[in-house]
């Protein structure tokens, strides 16, 4: 605040002290009757002022850099906050939700310039009003309070319209965020190594370069089409204001010079002051960008804010503890659930998963299974039915407490580039487990061997984009996120849910994985999700979801005699992998 007052005075002490010096010079070559004392005062003021206008400069800079760092540092919290902590995921699922949330994360990312970027902005325009306050005095004082006005009243009007096109202007940026989307993906996904392997086996890069420059055209041209609409003519009718305003203050400066009713002081002073009028209406490379775009990218975050909480008040807030749950089991009772308007996923489910016990949910792709996970896990609530924990609705459970109960793999499970140790870590992530936890959960994943092969072992980045770092294959990842789920177990969760886990691996290390895994988790709450049903042929309960109910449910023996849906698939299975079709005999 204080540097930008400074900022903003410092060229009217400049308009005053090079008038002041002009007059006294002229005075003393022309009638010898300059004051020397005046002279070097003058003098004095106008090289500080230029001096100083010079060091402030990067003070300015440095202090704009700081507040808009920590500006955006907390627009980040927040964002983040709301997206992964207050917005439930059928909130987060909408369009218009996800379209505000990713124009807030675009406007954090410095381009367009960011939140804190406009408050930085923000904050020079106090020297820019400053510095026209004080042009506006000086018009006043050595020519006429109503000259003073025209000034002002010219400035502000130009000023207006200039922040008028730039409001217009954001509002077609945030209307061609769409195609923008979409031009910013193209070029991204070019410059990935995943991408570059497809695009040169299948021959993509051609495609890719005529659709980038297709769509890079089509914004383009709405773009540029919009901002010849919003700026050609408004910029005709200012300037014609600036030079009216401009005009009648030259004019009013003429005649009053001619007139002999002030000398070369006050002509230096009003010439001066009057360029800075008229040239505050022009556009501000320090602040306006920064101002408009930054302010956009606030609205999204607020907006994104709103829908977020607002939705939190449709959706239950359990309070009962989930401390040592479940101890009996959970039940799906008449469950019913569709994503938003889509089709209905789960018809009236019902489904009992024993506490203790390992219960195998298979079925074909979009039976419906990995819904069945996301209710559990309370990411999504039942349209209608309820789900029960020991016989209490998992709606009144505190919702953060029940999901530290559970140890869950999604067959999407995030890659984080950490390292290792980090990436199995996330698993129980509000203790700190030491190495020897982190090597026994990569033990009993299946995951050690290639933790030991990696050149840091658990220190290694698994990204190459960092120094030392390395990528796994897709099967490695697996026991990766396996490992992060029984680390979960290990420090305290009670039932573990795996969806799809060994969908990367080949066969042999899937039948390897279930022997073990089967015989690591005896006495856990365990549900496994699998479209492979020869997979799962240990679990002490096999449930066979289908159309989004239950169709059938056993022991695999028990639903190989009976000769229904389960048998029909499982034997599909077996002879395409060439297996005892008998259903006898171990999975190796």
């Amino acid at each position: 605040m204080v540097l930008n007052l400074l900022a903003g005075l410092l060229p009217i002490s400049f308009i005053v002290g090079t008038s002041v010096l002009l007059s006294e010079i002229s005075a003393s070559m022309g009638e010898g009757t300059g004051d020397l004392g005046a002279v070097g005062t003058a003098l004095a003021l106008t090289v500080g002022a230029y001096i100083l206008q010079q060091v402030l400069v990067p003070y300015q800079a440095a202090v704009g850099e700081v507040i808009a760092r920590r500006v955006d540092g907390r627009c980040a919290h927040r964002l983040m906050t709301s997206a992964l902590a207050r917005a439930p995921m059928s909130v987060l699922e909408r369009e218009n939700v996800m379209s505000r949330l990713g124009d807030a994360r675009d406007g954090l990312g410095r381009r367009p310039p960011t939140p804190g970027e406009a408050v930085a902005g923000g904050l020079t325009l106090i020297a820019r009003y400053t510095q026209l306050a004080g042009a506006v005095v000086l018009i006043g004082i050595a020519l006429s309070p109503i000259a003073g006005a025209v000034a002002a009243g010219t400035a502000l009007v130009i000023r207006r319209g200039q922040r008028g096109s730039l409001g217009r202007l954001g509002g077609l940026w945030h209307e061609l965020s769409g195609p923008r989307r979409r031009v910013t993906y193209l070029r991204d996904i070019g410059t990935t190594v995943t991408a570059a392997k497809e695009f040169r086996t299948l021959g993509l890069i051609d495609w890719h370069e005529r659709r980038h420059r297709a769509d890079a055209k089509e914004y383009l041209a709405a773009l540029w089409t919009g901002r010849r609409r919003i700026l050609f003519w408004p910029f005709v009718g200012y300037t014609l204001v600036g030079l009216a305003g401009g005009s009648v203050l030259l004019v009013w400066l003429g005649r009053s010079a001619a007139g002999g009713d002030f000398g070369l002081l006050e002509l230096s002073v009003v010439l001066q002051a009057a360029l800075v009028a008229i040239r505050f209406g022009a556009f501000f490379p320090e602040s306006d960008v920064q101002t408009q775009y930054g302010l956009n990218a606030y609205e999204a975050l607020t907006e994104f804010e709103e829908l977020a909480e607002g939705s939190q008040k449709d959706v239950p807030r359990g309070s009962l503890t989930a401390d040592g749950l479940p101890r009996r089991g959970i039940r799906f009772e008449q469950v019913r659930f569709r994503y938003g308007e889509g089709r209905q996923v789960l018809h009236g489910l019902d489904l009992e998963i024993p506490a203790g016990r390992s219960t195998a949910i298979v079925g074909l792709n979009g039976a419906g299974k990995t819904t069945i996970v996301k209710l559990l896990t309370r990411l999504y609530d039942p349209e209608e039915g309820r789900i029960l924990v020991d016989g209490e609705d998992l709606r009144r459970l505190d919702p953060r407490e029940w999901q530290r109960r559970l140890a869950v793999i999604f067959q999407d499970y995030v890659r984080y580039e950490l390292s290792a140790g980090a990436n199995i870590g996330l698993g129980a992530p509000a203790v700190s487990a030491d190495r020897a936890a982190l090597l026994a959960a990569a033990r009993r994943a299946g995951a050690l061997e290639v933790v030991e092969a990696l050149p840091a072992g658990l220190d290694t980045p698994l990204s190459p984009r960092y120094r030392s770092g390395r990528d796994l294959s897709g099967g490695q990842w697996q026991r990766i996120a396996l490992a992060r789920a029984f680390l979960a177990v290990a420090q305290g969760a009670s039932v573990l849910v795996l969806d799809e886990p060994t969908a990367q691996l080949d066969v042999r290390a899937e039948a390897e994985f279930y022997d073990r895994f089967l015989d690591i988790t005896g006495g856990l709450t365990t549900v496994i999700i699998s479209h492979r049903f020869s997979s799962v042929r240990r679990a002490d309960r096999i449930v066979v979801v289908e159309h989004g109910r239950v169709v059938e449910q056993g022991d695999h023996e028990g639903l190989l005699r009976s000769g229904g849906r389960y048998a029909d698939l499982f034997h599909l299975q077996a002879r395409r992998f060439g297996a005892d079709d008998t259903g006898t005999g171990s999975t190796r």
